[in-house]
Formats: structure tokens, C-alpha cells, sequence
């Protein structure tokens, strides 16, 4: 299977050029990837510390806490989190049933979105970025 970095072509968005922010770049998404987003992005920022903050990366929403944690971006029929592959093979049996690449898991926007996985696999790449940071 061909991986896919955040970035690639094949986005669901609308708006040409660079969002300034992750609310531009939701707004040039199309329904019903943008609710689908908008779900990873409430499941993300509920795991996360307080003081990690929203940002544009390569193009598509991420969120940064001493390093990006995990982008997020909407595509032609699904919805991606870019946790890292570490994250991604550490959760893969609870994974079982999305497709997934290296080191990211689609999410079909016609699928009920496993928001309490999302903020399992978000928890742990805080822990990955603290534990690094502690060194």
C-alpha cells in the first residue's frame, strides 16, 4: 500500500493556497468531511494539554505540543489522522477495520468515528513527546 504524508494530493479541500488556520482550512472542506474533522478535532484537543496549540503543517491542521503531536486533514472519501507510525502499530488491533499506511489511519466519513481510540492514540504520542523531553 502507498503511504500517505500529510500533504498529498487527493485533498477534499475546496480553497486553493496555505490556510492561515485550522478554521480557514475547515471552511474550504466540503460536507461530510467537515464534520467528520470537526469530530477528530474536538476528540484531539480533549487528550491534549492545555497549552498545545492549533497550527497549519504541510499544509493541513496539526496540533503542536513541544513538536507536532498529530495532523489531521479531510481527502475525497475519507478523513486522516497522522499520529505517527509508532502510534499507529502500537493501536493496531483496536485499528482492525480501518485502512491504515505507516503511519496513518483513514477514517470513512460514512462510519461512526471512534472519538475514545482518537484520544487514546493522542494521549500517547503526548507521552512519547514528554518522555523524549525528559532526556
Amino acid at each position: 500500500m502507498k503511504e500517505v504524508r500529510p500533504g498529498n494530493r487527493g485533498s477534499a479541500r475546496k480553497v486553493k493556497g496555505v490556510p492561515k488556520n485550522v478554521d480557514e482550512y475547515l471552511a474550504g472542506v466540503p460536507e461530510p468531511a467537515r464534520s467528520t474533522l470537526n469530530k477528530i478535532r474536538a476528540a484531539i484537543r480533549s487528550a491534549v494539554p492545555p497549552e498545545a496549540a492549533e497550527t497549519i503543517s504541510y499544509r493541513i491542521p496539526a496540533f503542536k505540543y513541544k513538536g507536532v503531536l498529530v495532523w489531521f486533514a479531510a481527502f475525497s472519501d475519507h478523513c486522516s489522522l497522522f499520529p505517527t507510525a509508532s502510534v499507529v502499530e502500537a493501536f493496531r488491533k483496536e485499528l482492525k477495520g480501518f485502512p491504515t499506511s505507516k503511519g496513518t489511519i483513514h477514517f470513512p466519513t460514512d462510519k461512526p468515528l471512534p472519538a475514545a481510540l482518537i484520544k487514546k492514540m493522542v494521549k500517547m504520542r503526548v507521552a512519547q513527546i514528554e518522555s523524549k523531553d525528559r532526556r
